[in-house]
């Protein structure tokens, strides 16, 4: 029999002050936390949920099965873990406030700019300097589609469409992320620059991707896709694709420490769009909160994805602002500490907005009791 149990945040607060402090601060962000599901599955399939309070949690834990309650304390901790910043060259990445990424597709295929970048390096570098100046904490390099049906490149043409780039980004000082699924170009990339390795295979794709990520020392991103081969997006057989993710993700983060990747060095993505349907892209936007209990910083990409047009009459990718806004608020609500963005300008005036709530809300003390 297998169990495994989950602490999902299933109450958010503005303030800790809103709650009269009973509320827990998730992930080192500017999200609080005040009641909670504690989930047990067996085998795949639910068994029991318990909601509690954030004081209530301890009497709850101490309820259960001795390999569960360890598992509780320990999402619980981590629930609560306050991140340190990424080290990315001479920058560093603060994640106690939302942080954006900018995304710089050297690619002819990609499904929202693909050519408009890769040979006009002087556009390109004008983009990724505007993004910069918007207010990007991190230009994110790709030099292959992902997209369903998208085909496969070389390495070598990989190579030669995202390290000149992440050269003329080093030099303006910027942090670059690479976003790639091949350990040669994570190699030339971290050689010419680059400072975080961004897989959306998780570092499964090719196994010597694990002991090169851990041999540099650079912060990856780990991605959820259910696909392990060339097409990332087969495999999508979810029996729960909220708590199913959250196992692929942990699992997936297991296997990095034990190669040797530091645990201040791990970033978590759930993949939004990649192998899922629109209401498993819903249903995991709505519980991005959970995510925090692996101890990680997290990653959000929803910026003009295909759940946008299939709620807005299949508006095409160049017209989904809208709702690449609305998904990124949805991801601060929820705690995300870097949100990877086509559209940088427009995400981080929201993203100023949105401080400047949560700003307003914890200096209120007008709930604060009498005394």
């Amino acid at each position: 029999m297998t169990r495994k149990l989950y602490i999902r945040p299933i109450a958010l607060a503005e303030s800790p002050q809103s709650e009269e402090g009973e509320a827990v601060r998730l992930g080192g962000s500017m999200v609080w936390a005040s009641r909670f599901g504690v989930i047990v599955r067996e085998n795949g399939k639910v068994v029991s949920r318990i909601r509690t309070s954030a004081a209530g949690i301890s009497d709850v834990m101490a309820s259960l099965p001795a390999d569960l309650g360890a598992e509780a304390q320990a999402q619980w901790t981590n629930l609560r873990n306050a991140h340190a910043p990424l080290k990315c060259g001479q920058r560093t990445i603060r994640l106690d406030q939302p942080q954006v990424m900018g995304i710089l597709n050297m690619t002819p295929d990609s499904f929202s700019d693909g050519g408009e970048f890769l040979d006009n390096p002087q556009v390109a570098g004008d983009h990724a300097s505007a993004m910069l100046e918007a207010g990007a904490a991190i230009i994110d390099v790709g030099g292959e589609s992902t997209r369903p049906g998208a085909a496969a490149v070389w390495e070598g043409d990989e190579i030669k469409r995202v390290v000149p780039m992440v050269e003329r980004l080093a030099a303006m000082g910027a942090a670059i992320s690479v976003d790639t699924r091949r350990p040669a170009v994570m190699e030339a990339s971290l050689a010419a620059g680059a400072h975080i390795i961004n897989d959306v295979s998780a570092l499964r794709y090719d196994p010597r991707s694990l002991e090169l990520a851990a041999t540099s020392g650079a912060p990856v991103v780990l991605m959820h896709a259910p696909g392990k081969g060339e097409n990332l997006h087969a495999g999508g057989d979810y029996a729960d694709v909220v708590l199913d993710v959250f196992d692929w993700l942990r699992e997936c983060r297991d296997g990095a420490l034990a190669a040797g990747i530091a645990p201040e060095g791990i970033v978590l993505d759930p993949g939004i769009g990649f192998g899922k349907t629109l209401a498993e892209n819903l249903a995991l936007m709505n519980a991005l909160p959970l995510f925090h209990a692996l101890g990680h910083p997290l990653l959000v990409g929803a910026s003009r994805k295909r759940m946008i047009g299939a709620l807005s009459n299949e508006a095409p990718a160049h017209r989904r602002l809208g709702g690449s806004i609305t998904l990124a608020l949805r991801a601060m609500d929820a705690g995300a500490h870097i949100l990877r963005v086509h559209d940088v300008p427009e995400t981080v005036q929201a993203a100023h907005v949105w401080r400047g709530m949560r700003d307003a809300a914890l200096t209120d003390f007008s709930q604060l009791p009498d005394d």
